[in-house]
């Protein structure tokens, strides 16, 4: 593959996941590392991409579709009703692990009178907490990506492989009958640590995402343990859901 070639494809690869590591765009283009990275210097010296720890990540996105907020307002009844319903199975003093799902967000606005102890990478949900009584929150260590609102990278990824928890909530791009997957990277080793970290697995998603498959791919369908998505979901999907052994809860809106 000549040069141009590759370089054209790494920016149309950033472009759909807007972040990557070396090793990812590494694999897209068949090339080495140490090429990749040469490449990258290239495009940054264009303004294109912008290099980040361990990969890079695009300047100026076609859409701000992975912003929290514009995300927090797609399906926002369907989220809400997802919340509520996410919540009622969480018990009291439990430690909870939150993602930087926007669905994730709305489980969070019903969690104080829990008295959870939360732990996560989310900026908006340790700011929702920010003032609160009942519940303890830990934030982990990292980069702030601001478009995600969100804690990423290695000192991220640590922080969750040396906990416990007794359930992580969690969001995700889509899911399949070939499981999980995610819209971005930069996510899926910190998603990976999260899965480990916790005793039970809990993933919201709307249901949209029911028989979607995003770019990276998470986890398999056995990994997790209960589903919580909306009404408008599939049945045919929810049935296969439950054939694979999964819990799946159909919340009803408020």
């Amino acid at each position: 593959m000549q040069p141009e070639e590759r370089q054209k494809r790494i920016e149309e690869y950033l472009l759909k996941a807007e972040f990557a590591s070396l090793d990812e765009l590494s694999e897209q283009v068949d090339a080495s590392v140490s090429t990749v990275r040469r490449d990258l210097g290239l495009l940054e010296g264009k303004g294109t991409v912008r290099r980040t720890h361990g990969g890079a990540r695009v300047i100026n996105p076609k859409t701000d579709e992975f912003t929290f907020t514009a995300r927090e307002t797609h399906q926002l009844d369907e989220k809400e009703a997802i919340g509520r319903a996410c919540a009622a199975l969480i018990d009291t003093n439990q430690t909870v692990i939150l993602d930087a799902g926007t669905t994730v967000y709305h489980v969070a606005r019903h969690l104080e009178l829990k008295s959870p102890q939360i732990i996560t990478n989310s900026l908006p949900v340790a700011n929702l907490f920010s003032g609160a009584n009942k519940a303890e929150v830990v934030v982990t260590g990292g980069v702030i990506y601001p478009r995600l609102g969100v804690l990423v990278g290695p000192l991220a990824v640590e922080a969750f492989s040396k906990i416990r928890a007794d359930v992580a909530v969690m969001s995700a791009g889509g899911i399949s009958l070939d499981g999980i997957s995610n819209s971005h990277g930069l996510l899926i080793d910190i998603q990976k640590a999260m899965i480990h970290a916790a005793r039970k697995i809990i993933f919201c998603l709307d249901h949209t995402k029911l028989g979607r498959q995003s770019i990276s791919f998470l986890c398999a369908l056995d990994a997790i343990d209960t589903l919580v998505t909306d009404q408008a979901a599939p049945a045919d999907m929810v049935r296969d859901l439950r054939k694979r052994k999964i819990e799946v809860i159909l919340a009803d809106h408020p």
